[in-house]
């Protein structure tokens, strides 16, 4: 109808038929056949011009034959029709044959698809395709924003609305969220699969950058942690074709709808948080999805309930937790660092010194080499720390990872109360513990080469003269303490030695 205005207007400016023609990519006859009937009615440009589509559309309609019995019968069929198509299995060429077995003198079946297009041009002119039940969830943004006023400072803080719409029923669903970003994208998408309460078997995406990292007419590359979404949820993701609208033809005509019945009521509303301002939109969107379609006796809510509803495949047990990547090198202790937490987390040692990725969402680490899964490990966010599974490190370091103080305090305490003390003694001496790890281990594995009793003995001594190293316990047991030579003498701790006077060791 706007190209039937945009003849009249041209052809009263005095433009030939020949350029009209070619200005609109409509044949010459198409041009005027519609001057003609302009002509029989003898309106003028001010009138045409002034005339609604809708306006126009009953003005053309009105000057046609009146249907026959024959097609008015058929027409009563048309609502039924458009509900059964949406059903899997359901083709036009059976419901010709239901219809004909009941009317043996009605349409054959060409005259009866040809019908049935006239009547879903008329009552839905966006939409041509009959999408099957459960096939398809059809995401995208509108291009307005709404708006939220911060409480305190009063800042305006602009909202990106995403709708997206079930394809058979067209049950719509609609949130605003702070941006298209992945986190809030994958978050709206995974809402509205919740609200619906099933999942369809393609998520049908415009090429925003959260969705597709690369368009292409024929392998477009999906952003990697929507596909893990995907596959979570067992769906296919299957993005429009840049610059093509009509493959999203039914979405977009859903945004138009929100405009007018959710947009437009809230306009004079003041809201302070996203939460809030997504009440508002559902109590809207409620209303829009139970108001029945133009020329139907049912609603998007009716139709999926009816149709719909059961052919989407069940929800998971939980939620999706967002992933994000990152890359690494397993080091010679068999443990990989995760810069985000400044954390150490364990692989199996045979992998050292190979690149692996790092797959995390807020509960969990996954490290990967190629497709094998080396380790998974519950995050943890305290920074140079280590989080080890013994069975990934080698035997000797399985050994070494378990040190700990009260291990060598328990050690010693086997051994004899001094040893005990003096592994203490040596423990307390370091900044950190670990620094004294290898001197305790030296000290009790001197075990084996003189007994309990001599260490026991040995490190009696040292306290005595406040020495605390390995060193003095192994001369004391070789040569005894008389052996002390100036090297030794400089690891006792000097300022509490009773025997330290004036600066002088006096035996």
């Amino acid at each position: 109808m706007r190209k039937v205005k945009q003849i009249f207007k041209l052809y009263s400016e005095g433009v030939s038929k020949r350029q009209i023609s070619s200005r609109l990519g409509l044949s010459r006859n198409t041009i005027s056949k519609y001057i003609a009937f302009f002509k029989r009615y003898q309106l003028t440009d001010y009138e045409v011009s002034s005339m609604t589509l809708e306006e126009l559309h009953k003005l053309f309609k009105s000057d046609q034959k009146p249907k026959s019995e024959q097609l008015l019968t058929l027409e009563k069929y048309f609502p039924y029709f458009d509900k059964e198509l949406r059903k899997t299995g359901v083709t036009r060429q059976l419901l010709w044959q239901e219809y004909y077995a009941k009317h043996p003198d009605g349409f054959k079946i060409s005259q009866f698809k040809y019908w049935y297009n006239e009547w879903t041009k008329e009552v839905s002119p966006v939409m041509h395709f009959t999408h099957k039940a459960g096939d398809k969830l059809f995401i995208d943004y509108t291009g307005k924003k709404l708006t939220i006023v911060d409480r305190h400072t009063g800042e305006l803080q602009n909202l990106e609305v995403f709708v997206c719409v079930l394809g058979s029923s067209q049950y719509t669903y609609v949130e605003a969220s702070a941006s298209q970003k992945k986190e809030d994208f994958i978050q709206s998408v995974e809402n509205a699969l919740w609200f619906y309460g099933g999942v369809p078997q393609a998520l049908v995406p415009d090429n925003l950058r959260s969705a597709v990292t690369q368009s292409s007419r024929y392998e477009p590359k999906v952003n990697e942690t929507f596909a893990d979404f995907a596959e979570y949820y067992e769906t296919a993701v299957l993005p429009t074709r840049a610059y093509k609208p009509r493959d999203k033809a039914i979405v977009e005509n859903a945004v138009r709808i929100i405009y007018t019945r959710v947009f437009a009521p809230l306009r004079h509303q003041t809201f302070h948080s996203i939460p809030e301002i997504n009440v508002a939109i559902a109590a809207l969107l409620e209303t829009h999805n139970k108001m029945s379609f133009r020329g139907r006796e049912y609603s998007r809510y009716s139709l999926f309930e009816e149709v719909e509803k059961q052919e989407l495949k069940p929800l998971p047990s939980k939620r999706y937790e967002v992933k994000s990547y990152a890359n690494g090198t397993v080091h010679k202790n068999s443990h990989i660092y995760f810069s985000k937490d400044k954390h150490y987390y364990s692989v199996p040692y045979r992998h050292i010194g190979k690149r692996i990725k790092i797959i995390y969402s807020d509960s969990l680490v996954e490290i990967f080499y190629k497709l094998e899964r080396l380790a998974a490990h519950p995050r943890e966010r305290k920074k140079y720390a280590y989080t080890t599974i013994k069975e990934h490190m080698p035997s000797h370091h399985r050994f070494i990872s378990e040190w700990s103080s009260e291990k060598f305090i328990a050690w010693a305490e086997h051994i004899g109360m001094n040893c005990k003390e003096y592994i203490i003694k040596i423990l307390d001496k370091k900044q950190h513990p670990e620094q004294s790890y290898k001197s305790c281990l030296g000290v009790l594995h001197l075990t084996k080469k003189v007994g309990n009793a001599r260490l026991e003995n040995a490190c009696k001594r040292a306290l005595d003269y406040g020495a605390y190293n390995y060193n003095i316990i192994e001369r004391i047991l070789k040569n005894g303490w008389d052996s002390l030579d100036e090297d030794t003498e400089s690891e006792i701790d000097i300022p509490n030695h009773p025997n330290i006077r004036g600066g002088h060791y006096y035996k």
